[in-house]
């Protein structure tokens, strides 16, 4: 092919890749967490700056096409906070529902089938560990609109550990997953909800944001699914996050319950949601 027309072809890709860009704009829906006066809102993202001029051609360098594509949005980072977020507000009768420890092959994709059955979404925090063997179940997470979350890599007692190791332990994960899933985790659970300063910098500096629960099932006890429903059912008040576990274990009872008190939260009146979140 001569130079003109391989030039005239390559301009022409160009001007319908900025249109592409140009009408790609999207908006998303807006939630507040908080422990008292610690609150995070979110709201559709800003616009990036447009995609830069090419250079003029040249018979000696011609770049590739990627590099005029609109630069990476710069991600924001969340506040070190000194106490992690517990609930969610402002949304009415919303509940959150958290899955720990996973995924696990044997209970995942039961919970994500009754999920699917009543179109809602969820938070799963994974284990790196776990989330490696795994990577199907962390895409279809994805492919279903569900959030994914850091768990650490081996679910150790971080309050023990030496901040070095502590970072090894979440970015080792938010690795893993964003390979996995597609993005990067924007939240964070620390194991046996054992939190301390490093632990809030460390995710802060990773672009996490902390979060908790408001209603534990203690399902990991065994307590029977009947015992679960009960604890979720009498927790339920708008705003709280639910603690559950996907993995760890047993969680035969976990997988029963959800199919038990999710439609009976559906039915009296609670919406089933997922956090979003924007930093300014």
């Amino acid at each position: 092919m001569k130079k003109d027309q391989l030039l005239t072809r390559r301009r022409a890709l160009l001007a319908g890749t900025a249109a592409l860009g140009a009408g790609a704009a999207g908006t998303a829906g807006l939630f507040t967490l908080g422990t008292g006066d610690a609150t995070v809102g979110s709201a559709a993202p800003a616009a990036g700056p447009p995609a830069r001029r090419p250079l003029k051609p040249s018979a000696h360098r011609l770049q590739p096409l990627a590099g005029y594509g609109p630069p990476r949005a710069v991600r924001h980072l969340p506040p070190v906070r000194r106490a992690p977020l517990l609930r969610v507000s402002g949304l009415g009768r919303t509940v959150v529902l958290t899955f720990d420890d996973g995924p696990d092959p044997r209970y995942t994709p039961a919970i994500l089938d009754t999920l699917g059955e009543y179109d809602v979404r969820a938070m799963f925090f994974v284990c790196g560990e776990m989330a490696t063997a795994h990577r199907d179940l962390l895409a279809r997470m994805a492919d279903e609109g569900h959030v994914v979350g850091n768990h650490t890599w081996s679910h150790p007692l971080l309050t023990r550990l030496r901040r070095s190791r502590i970072r090894a332990e979440m970015e080792r994960t938010s690795d893993v997953i964003e390979e996995a899933w597609g993005d990067r985790p924007e939240w964070f659970r620390a194991p046996y909800g054992a939190w301390n300063r490093a632990a809030f910098q460390l995710g802060a500096e990773l672009g996490m944001e902390p979060l908790a629960w408001t209603v534990d099932t203690l399902d990991w006890t065994s307590p029977g699914a009947r015992t679960i429903v009960s604890r979720v059912e009498d927790g339920a008040a708008p705003g709280v996050v639910v603690l559950s576990h996907d993995a760890g274990g047993d969680r035969s009872q976990s997988v029963r319950a959800l199919r038990d008190y999710l439609p009976d939260l559906l039915d009296s009146g609670y919406r089933v949601a997922v956090p979003r979140r924007r930093f300014d």
